[in-house]
């Protein structure tokens, strides 16, 4: 069978060399005999490849050398519970802007967590079902907080903040599973950033975190130890066994990146497929994109046609024409292309063209 266009918002598509490479050295990883599915996460050959993704990572994104990278487990929603306990330690406030579902459910676990803590509701945009990103300024967000959290990319409504929110003095600490590598980021606006890999990095099981080193230390003695981020960053992400095939295939990914010509190049070829589907549905007079045109994401694009009915044989034609993966987050309905870096401009193009068909037929 020939490969579909993977629209999922994750796990979804990799790139074809990478999967191209990885199946030839699944068997016998440059000579070690051995795939790296089944190498001692100890031994010398992994260590090798652990290091290399590290280094990748630092390169590609241009991490400062007082940042740790640590490749985790738990997903993006462990993170949640892991931010306010290693950080909530100081005044015990908090501060989250609530643009979606994920940013909600960050701040949902920080009370939860830290039921003695000050956990604070900056902004929200659910007043207008998440389709705009609040415009904040500094005088928004605590002076005192421990922290300030944001959702950079909303994969489910399909928003994504056009700026970096001003938080003075206090660390902004953001979700970017779903824009991670997607286009250059200045990591030094963070204190701490981090997301999933299934979207843009590798297959799911690989969650990255990156922090700054002064901001780490200072959890309390009762923290679980999985979540104490200085003792994985003691330890270099092996404290215990690591998502090791991820972590390889996070290697190859950056590999691949750095190969096309690093996220300039990335950020480029990813607003070009944005541009072609968000120009069809403006001129559409069928299918509707309801977010604000100034806070629309380049990686998610979520549209609606004037039925459900018509949503559903729009995802049950589609996907019986090889675009797979184009309905709407359970929350929401209607549809969602993802149209992460490894999906190819050639896919975005030819369902702009079934759209169309689609459009003319119904």
């Amino acid at each position: 069978m020939a490969r579909v266009f993977n629209f999922s918002a994750g796990p979804s598509m990799l790139p074809e060399s990478v999967l191209n490479l990885a199946a030839a050295e699944m068997l016998d990883y440059k000579g070690s005999g051995q795939s790296v599915m089944e190498m001692s996460h100890r031994s010398k050959v992994y260590e090798e490849i652990i290091n290399e993704a590290q280094v990748l990572f630092r390169k590609v994104l241009g991490i400062p050398d007082n940042y740790k990278v640590l490749f985790l487990q738990g997903g993006a929603s462990t993170q949640f519970a892991a931010i306010p306990l290693n950080f909530m330690n100081g005044t015990k406030k908090a501060d989250y802007v609530l643009t979606g579902q994920f940013s909600t459910k960050a701040y949902k676990e920080a009370v939860k967590v830290c039921p003695d803590g000050d956990v604070y509701e900056v902004a929200s945009s659910k007043d207008k079902t998440f389709t705009y990103i609040p415009k904040l300024t500094k005088e928004n967000f605590r002076s005192d907080a421990d922290y300030a959290y944001i959702c950079f990319n909303n994969t489910i409504y399909g928003t994504k903040w056009n700026y970096i929110p001003d938080t003075g003095d206090v660390p902004l600490f953001a979700d970017v599973s779903s824009c991670f590598l997607s286009e250059p980021m200045d990591v030094t606006k963070f204190g701490l950033i981090y997301g999933g890999a299934q979207k843009n990095i590798a297959p799911a099981g690989l969650t990255v975190v990156i922090v700054r080193e002064d901001l780490l230390g200072n959890a309390p003695a009762s923290i679980p130890t999985m979540l104490d981020y200085k003792v994985m960053a003691d330890n270099d992400s092996m404290y215990n066994t690591p998502p090791c095939w991820s972590i390889y295939m996070c290697k190859l990914v950056l590999e691949w990146i750095e190969k096309i010509g690093g996220l300039e190049a990335m950020k480029l070829h990813n607003e070009k497929k944005a541009s072609i589907l968000y120009d069809y549905l403006d001129s559409s007079k069928m299918f509707i994109n309801p977010v604000n045109k100034e806070d629309r994401s380049i990686m998610n694009v979520t549209f609606v046609t004037e039925s459900d009915e018509l949503n559903k044989k729009f995802v049950a034609d589609a996907a019986a024409a090889g675009f797979v993966n184009l309905k709407g987050h359970r929350s929401v309905g209607g549809m969602r292309a993802s149209i992460y870096n490894a999906m190819p401009i050639e896919g975005v193009e030819k369902l702009v063209d079934f759209m169309a068909q689609f459009e003319k037929n119904n």
